[in-house]
């Protein structure tokens, strides 16, 4: 691997915010420092440095790392088992589809249990992540619709808990990136309002919120909108309900599964020609199934059965997350969208990088940003990624 502080790629075409281009890049001390486009590296002065790793990117892409807000497990692991060994496990794992940047995604479940994984996330971060970074935690639920639960546990459902809210921040300062919510439960603006304060995203999700609770949610800060057309009120001429507002409003980001069985590839196409382009937001909504085989796995306590890459709760038959990764959401939009290479890394980078602020330091491949990188051959096949700069998965 490269372990190296310094090094560079050379012979590869480099996903820019507005072309690819081919050409070199220099890492040093984990930070982009050179774009060399027009007058690419000439590798032999660097070869001889034993400081300096040089790699061949044999025609392949070097894409930004991609950035998956809505995760909640691989590889046999869940966010909720709240431990060091499960995060190493989940993080090493979509490291290896090419995600550098997650957030730690939880499930409607006991207060005890989302504070357990909330302490146990701050530890994680204390320490060198040695795989993809988990930039904080979203929490998806409790305060949802008990008529959209999906493959959420409806014995924790509850309304809007400021309270809890206001205590988790004060405890966990900054933690907490996204809540997802149901708009339209008593108690849930006088929450979107204060989370907007703090820099908080909100989504809405698991929801039968109409039209208009959700424009009155945007109003009060609401920004985001999870898994877009699943678990959500539909969308009716007369009553454009949930998924029309999100259609509708740009001040909504849409978050969307990618994977060929949580929408249709015509849904996705009215979503990007809907939505301005950096307000659509690949996913994954991963399972501890992710990278596994079919069989019977667990979700939020639920019992799940996962057959032919589908995962379903054994009781009801919903759709239980995912066994997307991101590499493989961005490889079915290429497959059935006219999108550029460009614009797909935005869907899969930079727009996520935007919603969470943190697009000064990743989200795309420019000089003083920290060296988040994948690099592919040309049929999109993962070859390397790191993290600021440090090999954490090589093929």
């Amino acid at each position: 691997m490269t372990n190296s502080a310094n090094w560079l790629i050379h012979h590869v075409n480099i996903v820019l915010e507005d072309r690819v281009a081919f050409g070199s890049v220099v890492v040093r001390n984990g930070e982009i420092t050179e774009l060399l486009i027009d007058n690419p590296a000439d590798p032999a002065a660097y070869a001889g440095d034993r400081e300096w790793s040089v790699i061949d990117g044999q025609n392949g892409y070097l894409l930004p790392g991609f950035i998956d807000v809505h995760i909640h497990g691989g590889y046999g692991a869940d966010f909720m088992d709240a431990t060091s060994d499960s995060f190493d496990t989940i993080t090493r794992f979509h490291a290896s589809q090419g995600t550098t940047t997650m957030l730690a995604t939880t499930m409607t479940a006991s207060k005890e249990a989302i504070e357990a994984v909330l302490a146990a996330v701050t530890e994680y971060r204390s320490t060198e992540m040695p795989y993809a970074a988990l930039h904080g935690v979203h929490l998806e639920g409790p305060f949802i619709s008990e008529k959209w639960s999906g493959a959420q546990n409806p014995a924790f459902i509850m309304a809007p808990q400021l309270e809890w809210m206001q205590q988790w921040e004060a405890r966990w300062p900054g933690l907490i990136k996204q809540l997802t919510l149901a708009p339209e439960k008593e108690g849930s603006l006088e929450t979107i309002s204060w989370l907007a304060e703090q820099g908080i995203n909100t989504a809405c999700g698991h929801t039968d919120a109409l039209y208009e609770e959700v424009i009155a949610a945007a109003d009060a800060g609401l920004s985001q909108a999870v898994h877009t057309y699943n678990a959500m009120r539909g969308l009716h001429h007369r009553e454009p309900g949930t998924l029309g507002a999100v259609l509708t409003d740009d001040r909504i980001a849409a978050e969307l599964i990618a994977d060929g069985i949580h929408v249709h590839p015509g849904a996705i196409s009215l979503l990007l020609k809907a939505k301005p382009a950096d307000k659509v937001i690949l996913i994954t909504d991963a399972m501890a199934a992710a990278g596994m085989s079919d069989g019977e796995y667990e979700l939020g306590g639920l019992a799940v059965i996962v057959k032919n890459g589908e995962a379903r709760l054994q009781e009801g038959n919903a759709l239980a997350g995912s066994c997307l990764t991101m590499i493989s959401a961005l490889r079915y939009i290429r497959e059935h969208t006219n999108l550029p290479l460009e614009q797909l890394s935005k869907l899969a980078s930079g727009n996520a990088a935007k919603q969470l602020g943190i697009n000064s330091l990743t989200g795309n491949i420019a000089n003083g940003k920290q060296a988040d990188l994948v690099w592919t051959d040309e049929h999109l096949q993962i070859k390397q990624t790191w993290v600021k700069g440090r090999s954490v998965y090589e093929a």
